[in-house]
């Protein structure tokens, strides 16, 4: 769905620093992709070149074998939904109403909401399991709460793709493989492309189908979760001393600094 090849991007100023370089990777459709690295390796912006809040320097994106630049906007926003780090809630909206802002692209004439867009709301509240506290502030929310709240806005888009930018960064372990349990969900239930950046190396080995690992803005390595999660692999990766732990009742790796 998503394709890259040779993307450069350099920040902006009288002295531009290369922050990507030479980005190729294949996003396979209908798979969850994380992209994992090192603090300050690129993942958030290469996720934003996906989201178009970045422009590329050199390269190509496609998505659906169209120059990504080519899609119009309310196309594109029928196409990709995005949740960045940290999005800032207006103090006095609803679950609800802030769900509703999900169908955005797909309001009728004159912004008007139709039974249809009524009935996708409802349905992305299911699905995340938000419908019980619809009427409550979303500040009011805790931040697993508010996690699922800003899934059911991005599910109420009605996007075939979602890009996520650090979404258990703020959540306790608990939280963390239950946010991300639900992502894996979803993308089931709906055949959705999810692409995420994380931090967990472990919850990446759990739930990711492809991995891409940036190191200086680079590709460092590409992969499926079983093959990630290998001590050799990890330790390349981030360049400190990590190894794994089989958990064979699972099925499982879990990764430990030695």
């Amino acid at each position: 769905m998503f394709d890259l090849q040779d993307v450069t991007f350099k920040s902006d100023g009288k002295s531009p620093k290369t922050l990507l370089e030479n980005i190729t990777v294949n996003f396979p459709t209908g798979a969850f992709s994380a992209i994992v690295g090192h603090n300050g390796s690129g993942k958030s912006t290469l996720l934003k070149l996906l989201a178009r809040k970045n422009k590329k320097h050199s390269g190509t994106i496609t998505l659906d074998d169209a120059v990504l630049e080519h899609h119009g906007t309310r196309d594109f926003a029928r196409k990709v939904a995005y949740l960045p780090q940290n999005p800032v809630v207006p103090p006095h909206l609803s679950v609800r109403e802030l769900v509703a802002f999900g169908r955005y692209p797909w309001r009728g004439a004159f912004g008007r909401y139709r039974a249809e867009d009524h009935a996708r709301i409802d349905q992305a509240m299911e699905l995340t399991h938000v419908t019980g506290f619809a009427d409550r502030l979303v500040a009011s929310l805790s931040g697993g709460e508010r996690q699922r709240v800003w899934l059911a806005m991005l599910l109420a888009q009605d996007a075939p793709v979602l890009l996520l930018d650090e979404p258990t960064s703020a959540l306790d372990v608990g939280h963390q493989r239950d946010i991300l349990q639900l992502v894996a969900n979803l993308k089931n239930h709906g055949n959705l492309t999810v692409i995420a950046v994380l931090h967990d190396i472990d919850m990446v080995g759990r739930f990711a189908d492809h991995i891409i690992a940036l190191r200086g803005g680079q590709t460092c390595w590409q992969g499926t979760a079983r093959d990630f999660m290998q001590g050799e692999t990890l330790r390349d990766i981030f360049q400190t001393d990590i190894d794994v732990i089989h958990l064979p009742d699972h099925d499982r790796f879990v990764s430990f600094v030695a």
